[in-house]
């Protein structure tokens, strides 16, 4: 009989460790996660919950012994410190990896790609980022490929703006709705003309998951562009209508000028105010490698997803067509 397959998540809080945690499990992989602070109903998860520092290389090293993969999918809240944190963090789990000789997962983003590489970013399109956190996200690729030259092995999976519906930090529930209320209104942060990536959450943990059960198939250095669903700002707004049963939620837009007035005073609302560049031109990630790889039957009915996403968002009540998700493997 095989030996179980082993998986350390660093962040698995976040929305997308929690997702790379439940879809490992489901491919039946033992988990291990380090986070500060393990979540209530972890006993039950099947998750190994580890207490550390994604800063302290001692901490990442200890909780990566035996394992085959680490998925490293920590970030800092509301896009603060990043400059102080990301890459030294980034640094700890591939020293941990070298060390474990286990492969390094990265979920990506759209925030190392400039202007020069829209609307249609492949795997091989330029990395000229315009803000300080892209040339951090395309520093981070790049070390990730200097240590895939020297015996670590690398899997990148890039992703437009997340949902879904255990996701904190995201467009969707920060931006374009209110958590916790009704709908009445979607404040779209670009022009509703524009087409934009997005990419469901339980969707992408469960495609890296499938990636790493084809590992005899993946390179040294190996990235994937993750297409999701592209949607112009009606169709996010008619999705919206839909999961919820409301056509008269109305279309509205986000107010930068009153993010612009709070980024002298609030990081967060500074350096969103920076990536405001990425809804004003239309951006697709083409998931032909992907599809090629994996084949078409990857991502949830968009309608289905977002309603466990405006459920879990406490927008709407759980339906039996979108049932609440709960924290199990």
């Amino acid at each position: 009989m095989n030996a179980q397959r082993t998986a350390l998540v660093i962040g698995a809080n976040g929305g997308i460790g929690s997702e790379a945690c439940m879809a490992l499990r489901r491919h039946g992989w033992k988990v291990r996660a380090l986070v500060r602070t393990a979540p209530v109903e972890s006993a039950q998860d099947g998750v190994e919950w580890i207490s550390g520092d994604a800063m302290r290389a001692d901490d990442v090293l200890r909780a990566a012994e035996g394992m085959e993969v680490i998925v490293h999918a920590v970030n800092p809240p509301g896009y603060r410190g990043w400059d102080q944190l990301v890459l030294p963090m980034l640094d700890n789990t591939i020293a941990a990896a070298r060390a474990a000789g286990a492969r390094i997962v990265l979920p990506g983003t759209i925030y190392n790609y400039g202007p020069d590489a829209f609307p249609r970013l492949t795997e091989d399109s330029f990395q000229h980022p315009p803000t300080r956190k892209g040339e951090i996200r395309a520093e981070m690729e790049r070390r990730l490929q200097s240590a895939s030259a020297n015996g670590v092995r690398v899997l990148i999976l890039r992703c437009g703006d997340f949902f879904g519906p255990r996701a904190g930090n995201n467009w969707l529930a920060q931006g374009l709705i209110r958590a916790g209320a009704p709908i009445r209104q979607v404040s779209y942060p670009g022009d509703y003309r524009i087409g934009h990536s997005w990419a469901y959450l339980p969707d992408v943990g469960e495609v890296l998951a499938r990636l790493l059960d084809r590992e005899a198939g993946l390179g040294a250095f190996e990235s994937f562009h993750f297409g999701g669903y592209w949607l112009d700002g009606h169709a996010m707004l008619d999705a919206i209508r839909r999961a919820t049963s409301n056509p008269r939620i109305k279309a509205g837009r986000f107010p930068w000028w009153l993010a612009r007035m709070a980024s002298p005073f609030n990081e967060t609302m500074r350096e969103l105010c920076k990536m405001r560049y990425l809804w004003r031109q239309p951006i697709r990630l083409d998931d032909a490698k992907l599809r090629a790889f994996l084949g078409d039957d990857l991502y949830t009915p968009l309608e289905e997803a977002m309603g466990r996403a405006l459920v879990g968002a406490g927008c709407m009540a759980p339906t039996p067509a979108t049932p609440a998700l709960h924290h199990t493997a």
